[in-house]
């Protein structure tokens, strides 16, 4: 059977760090708290140049370069960012094929917030498996969500880790490698409507609302309910949907190596590790970056790689988590094919 891989990735963050202590000043949260518990060290802010277009670019012409081929041979952009972009109603993912030069490509959105590289991951392999023109395809992705997070908001204390950046893959039909296996997501409908933009006094502040095109600020709605769904049920749904991926690939929980996933506070992200049977030196945590959205994943497997936690022959998954909600997850094989 044909098999789809991972030739190439590449991440872009802005230079501007923010430290935990700066995070305090803003939020009247202590750097302690910010560090050990909630598991911000520094994140990265956009500057006035860091359009979601532009991060995705330069995240995307390194992963082209990591893949070694001209982009003229990219046959589709898929970008499955932040829909706070640099226009409303407005397709990112072609200014993206533009940017890099990827004149032979198509290119379009996708949308699962925080839940969008496994299932961008997904969606491509299934493109490509189902039409043998599409021999690489460049997933995109960038997101500055913190601009739209007021800090002094306490029903928007979970998302205070927010922090900017891209990150980007290329997928080879006919792959040898870092093969694509299975994946898995499940959504949870009911809290659908509890992170929404809002005009909420609370969520504005003193700060002036308009962001470029958009109006308003990231704000919870019944926060009551949110909190008390997702306790019931969020630990659950990421095990399920890792347990799914790995099952679908031929293999059991006891073959992973290593797990990439979406930032969260520190003592939920090691409840995960726990209920899948992984330790800690079998994943990455992102306190130096924050939750970049759907960037989180493609990071990981850089760190990953980096600092020697993944090698060949390595059954690894990547996971993350959305506001709609969305659970989601790709299992990998690293290395040469089996």
């Amino acid at each position: 059977m044909t098999a789809i891989g991972i030739v190439g990735t590449g991440t872009y963050f802005p230079p501007t760090v923010q430290t935990a202590a700066e995070v305090a000043a803003l939020t009247d949260i202590p750097a302690s708290i910010l560090q050990e518990k909630m598991g911000i060290r520094q994140r990265h802010i956009a500057g006035d140049g860091d359009s979601v277009s532009q991060m995705a670019s330069h995240a995307a012409a390194r992963a082209i370069e990591s893949a070694g081929i001209p982009p003229e041979r990219i046959k589709a952009v898929i970008s499955h960012g932040s829909e706070y972009k640099d226009h409303i109603v407005w397709n990112a993912a072609g200014k993206i094929q533009h940017n890099v030069g990827a004149v032979n490509a198509f290119a379009f959105e996708m949308y699962a917030l925080c839940a969008g590289a496994p299932i961008a991951m997904q969606a491509a392999r299934g493109m490509m498996l189902a039409d043998e023109s599409l021999d690489y395809v460049l997933l995109s992705a960038a997101s500055r969500e913190n601009d739209l997070v007021h800090p002094r908001n306490e029903r928007a204390r979970f998302m205070f880790n927010f922090g900017a950046g891209a990150g980007a893959m290329v997928l080879k039909r006919g792959a040898e490698r870092n093969l694509i296996l299975g994946a898995s997501a499940i959504t949870d409908g009911s809290l659908s409507e509890t992170v929404m933009l809002t005009r909420e006094p609370d969520a504005l502040g003193e700060r002036d609302p308009i962001n470029g095109d958009v109006y308003g600020m990231l704000d919870v709605q019944n926060a009551e309910y949110m909190a008390e769904r997702l306790g019931e049920s969020s630990l659950t749904n990421f095990g399920r949907v890792i347990g799914d991926a790995v099952a679908k690939s031929g293999a059991t929980l006891d073959d992973v190596a290593f797990l990439g996933i979406t930032h969260m506070k520190r003592s939920f992200y090691l409840q995960i590790l726990q209920s899948v049977g992984l330790q800690p030196e079998q994943s990455v945590y992102l306190q130096d970056y924050g939750h970049v959205q759907s960037v989180d994943q493609v990071l990981a497997l850089e760190l990953g790689l980096a600092q020697g936690k993944i090698k060949d022959g390595d059954l690894i998954v990547l996971a993350g988590a959305g506001t709609g909600y969305t659970w989601s997850a790709v299992a990998v094989r690293w290395g040469a094919a089996r």
